[in-house]
């Protein structure tokens, strides 16, 4: 549909949305208008001037009048669509600051050309929009210039590296200003002083709210919600909730929307913790949504939870495999070949679907991920349970644009791999993503008095490695094949492959020449190859089981027996268990640093090469379908339609911003 710098912009279908009821459609219309009134939330999160840019930059974009076949337009034009896709001026998975290809003079002589009014609106608008807090002392347009042009300014968002102040290195907007910058110590110390080690039940703590210095040099918190931080953004959630809710399937549904919308209001961490548990508790709606401050991986320390939003409903002709696999979480929790000391004597409330996305905001647009567990509180995972989802229309999607495209065919070591990979792939990806999400992020617990955030910047590539070897581990069991849910003993071996592949090399294609791993999914997957490659050259030097081989001058990995590989992925699933049990930083430190940040420049390059000619992009996204609610004379919703290719890309990004921005 789109293709632009590493990204690939594709739609997907929502089948099956015109089966449902017109209650049903009408509650995922409302959830819809719920889910992308949070969009400026994330962008702000992103970085303080992500929205001031944006404004500056649409304003540009839309005013053009010049040649089009221009270099620095073209440059400009893809800027535009790249900081779009990234909600924001970092990039969405590698968190390096774009680099303009486009000059500053150039872009200042396109500002110029705006409207008196326009260049007016830009020149008093304060430095930092949609704050609590705005600084109008100093003029905005030299410092969004700074941000944009300046390659060693804010120059990534999230910032991982070993040693570092990760709070002052990095870009995103969870910490400091007011009246001073903070520290990664003080965050540490602020929050330190704040928990509980022998409270059963904790809040998660930060998860909605920026902490800052105020004006009289205390740390305090902005909290998110309804008369707080986004405030306006918020009430716009609220109103739509409270219009879904009447709309809600059942008197349980009608709870969750309810507990959120006191949440939203309060800001309470313990509302959220009530809204969490009703929203578990929900298995009979067909009609479910994700929509709050979820998801920890933009906050260097793991902590503050990233605006997210998704409306979907339960696929029930392809829910039969994930009901069977949580249905026998406890048959997995016991056979895991962990200490017993982690292990949940009682697995309670574990729960699986597959489901159909009808509207993807936030944190998950328009990049999304493909498998969902929640919530992530450790408590009420062990004594209330979670909801697992694999999301069907967009692994669908994903698997219709890769098809043929000659990638298999490179960089697998022979025909036989190939040949699983075709037959087995769309499938044990499936069930890589059920046990992942669904068993190995609910497996285990936590020893009294451990802290939930321990593990601190690691927690969320540990915690991701944890549940990744979880899967691998099972992948392989033959009680999969007995329970009906892999074909046969083989199929496991082409999820191996892919794995390891993935980890150890193809994933290199993601990152710069020079770049180190700092996204958490790309660290885990690489600490899990690379310390099964390691260990499997400790143990048999002549013959591994595992190595990466040269044929013809290109590198591959080659699997010599997946038996072993197996018995090295129980190992490793062990002693992550007992790192995140006992919260064992600085273990879990060392296996991140060792083998899960470095890259080797050489095969970096090689992989690069190979890559290009197959004139792939790397990363792939989504525009959203419209929904537009069909009204009688009344003003009574008679149909919900849903309408797919009504606008391109661009157009979205530009409706968005005009019908969905939060303002001051």
């Amino acid at each position: 549909m789109d293709r632009f710098a590493d990204i690939e912009v594709l739609r997907y279908e929502v089948p099956g949305f015109e089966q449902l009821s017109l209650q049903q459609k009408t509650l995922v219309y409302y959830l819809t208008e719920a889910a992308l009134w949070g969009r400026d939330i994330l962008w702000d999160q992103n970085c303080k001037y992500n929205l001031a840019i944006r404004n500056v930059c649409e304003a540009v974009f839309q005013n053009y009048k010049g040649d089009k076949n221009d270099g620095q337009w073209k440059a400009f034009e893809q800027y535009m669509k790249q900081i779009w896709f990234a909600n924001g001026i970092h990039h969405h998975y590698s968190n390096a600051k774009f680099k303009p290809g486009f000059t500053q003079e150039w872009f200042e002589a396109q500002m110029a050309q705006l409207s008196e009014e326009k260049q007016k609106e830009f020149e008093n608008m304060p430095i930092i929009k949609n704050e609590v807090y705005m600084d109008r002392s100093q003029k905005a347009l030299p410092i969004l210039m700074r941000a944009m042009f300046d390659s060693t300014y804010m120059a990534i968002k999230v910032n991982q590296a070993d040693g570092a102040d990760l709070v002052a290195t990095s870009a995103v907007n969870f910490y400091g200003y007011e009246d001073g910058e903070l520290t990664q110590k003080d965050v540490e110390d602020y929050y330190s002083s704040k928990k509980n080690p022998n409270d059963p039940h904790p809040v998660m703590y930060g998860l909605n709210s920026k902490l800052y210095v105020d004006c009289e040099g205390r740390i305090a918190e902005h909290v998110y919600k309804e008369d707080g931080l986004y405030g306006t953004a918020i009430k716009h959630i609220v109103e739509n909730l409270n219009k879904a809710k009447e709309y809600a399937e059942n008197d349980q549904q009608k709870k969750v929307i309810e507990s959120l919308v006191q949440y939203y209001r309060s800001g309470d961490l313990g509302d959220f913790d009530t809204y969490s548990i009703e929203w578990v508790k929900d298995l009979a709606s067909k009609v479910d949504f994700i929509n709050g401050f979820i998801e920890s991986y933009s906050d260097p320390l793991g902590m503050r939870g990233s605006w997210e939003g998704m409306v979907n409903f339960k696929d029930s002709a392809n829910t039969a495999r994930t009901e069977i696999v949580s249905a026998n979480a406890q048959w997995f929790e016991d056979h895991s070949p962990i200490d017993d000391r982690f292990r949940k004597p009682e697995v309670k409330g574990v729960t699986a679907k597959v489901i159909t996305a009808a509207i993807l905001a936030g944190d998950s647009y328009p990049s999304t991920p493909i498998g969902i567990n929640l919530p992530n509180s450790n408590w009420i995972r062990a004594e209330h349970g979670s909801k697992s989802v694999s999301i069907d229309n967009i692994t669908a999607a994903y698997d219709a644009a890769a098809a043929g495209n000659g990638f298999r065919e490179e960089f697998m070591w022979s025909d036989t791999e190939v040949q699983q990979a075709n037959k087995y792939a769309h499938y044990v990806d499936n069930i890589h993503t059920d046990l992942h999400e669904c068993l190995g992020h609910g497996s285990g617990r936590l020893l009294p008095g451990t802290d939930p955030d321990a593990l601190k910047a690691y927690g969320s590539t540990l915690e991701e490695a944890r549940a990744d070897i979880f899967a691998l581990y099972y992948m392989a069991d033959e009680k999969l094949v007995e329970l009906g849910v892999m074909p046969d003993k083989e199929a496991y071996k082409a999820g191996y492959y892919q794995q390891m592949m993935n980890g150890l090399m193809t994933q290199l294609v993601r990152i710069l020449p020079g770049d180190n791993l700092e996204e958490a999914h790309m660290r885990n997957r690489a600490l899990i190859a690379y310390w099964t490659l390691e260990r499997a050259q400790e143990d048999n030097p002549s013959a591994p089981a595992l190595e990466i081989v040269k044929r013809d001058g290109k590198s591959y990995v080659r699997i010599n027996d997946y038996e072993k590989l197996r018995q090295y992925f129980g190992e490793l699933l062990g002693e992550l268990q007992r790192i995140k049990s006992e919260g064992d930083y600085e273990a879990g430190r060392n296996l991140v640093e060792t083998y899960g940040v470095k890259v080797d420049p050489t095969l970096h390059a090689e992989v690069l090469e190979r890559y290009k000619k197959l004139n792939i992009a790397p990363y792939k996204g989504f525009v959203n379908p419209r929904y537009e609610a069909v009204k009688d004379a009344q003003g009574n919703i008679i149909d919900v339609k849903i309408i797919y290719g009504s606008e391109s890309y661009v157009e979205q990004m530009l409706r968005y911003g005009r019908e969905y921005a939060m303002g001051e």
